[in-house]
């Protein structure tokens, strides 16, 4: 059974980013690695230095509307969706695409959510960048995680977002065997109020990353993450306790 880390927090404070360097650290450990972009805003892809043509979106709205008479519902998506893997070097990646539309998916989202769980079984690690809501955590179409990874900058927005999310994914009722609220672009400790508010809403910091210019301007310009670029030590730290713990075989 894959090993599932989710990575989440609201826009522009770096978790796809993140993703992606947490995608090429574990290429390192263990191969294969399935990334999963389910963020509407998709650009995981561009941080992975990679291109893919469908996302399970446009396959849910095709299942939804048209299945050929000799295959089941469930047979012809799970079939759509292995075609919609982009594969990389020793990674794949699957882009989950743009909300729902009107109507009921339930039945597609159902099937969609024991074909990821059925899939992740052929990867040692899955990487999940996730939407700032987790929208999809609260429709139960995501496994169980095993590492919730929630990115903050400093402000008191991005804090309260991390929060928020945090405060989703319980409500969700996933099971989430570890969470860490990672500060990243960071300048420094966080000041008191700070400090009690992440305390208060039952989170734990697991550590600051440092602001890295260089890695600003490469988002910025939309350039892939660098396979050679050295994640934080406190990241580094982070996933040799994960490595220790995961079940990958």
């Amino acid at each position: 059974m894959a090993y599932i880390i989710a990575v989440a927090g609201k826009g522009g404070v770096g978790k796809t980013t993140i993703s992606a360097m947490l995608v090429q650290y574990l290429l390192k450990i263990d191969k294969p690695v399935l990334a999963v972009d389910a963020d509407p805003n998709s650009n995981l892809n561009t941080a992975l230095g990679m291109e893919y043509e469908e996302t399970i979106a446009d396959i849910r709205e095709e299942v939804k509307k048209q299945t050929p008479d000799n295959f089941s519902k469930s047979e012809f998506f799970g079939l759509r969706l292995e075609e919609a893997l982009s594969e990389g070097n020793g990674f794949d990646l699957l882009v989950m695409g743009r909300p729902e539309g009107p109507g009921c998916y339930c039945a597609v989202n159902n099937i969609l959510r024991d074909y990821l769980l059925r899939i992740s079984k052929k990867y040692k690690f899955v990487v999940i960048d996730n939407e700032a809501g987790m929208e999809h955590l609260s429709r139960r179409t995501a496994a169980d995680v095993d590492l919730l990874l929630l990115v903050s900058d400093s402000t008191m927005v991005g804090l309260n977002s991390a929060i928020n999310v945090f405060n989703t994914a319980k409500n969700a009722g996933v099971k989430i065997r570890d969470i860490k609220l990672i500060i990243n672009k960071s300048k420094g400790g966080l000041e008191t109020d700070k400090s009690e508010l992440i305390e208060k809403a039952g989170l734990k910091i697991g550590g600051y990353i440092g602001f890295q210019e260089e890695i600003q301007k490469n988002s910025e310009k939309g350039y892939s993450v660098k396979p050679e670029a050295s994640l934080s030590p406190v990241l580094d730290q982070l996933l040799a306790m994960m490595r220790n713990g995961a079940h990958t075989g």
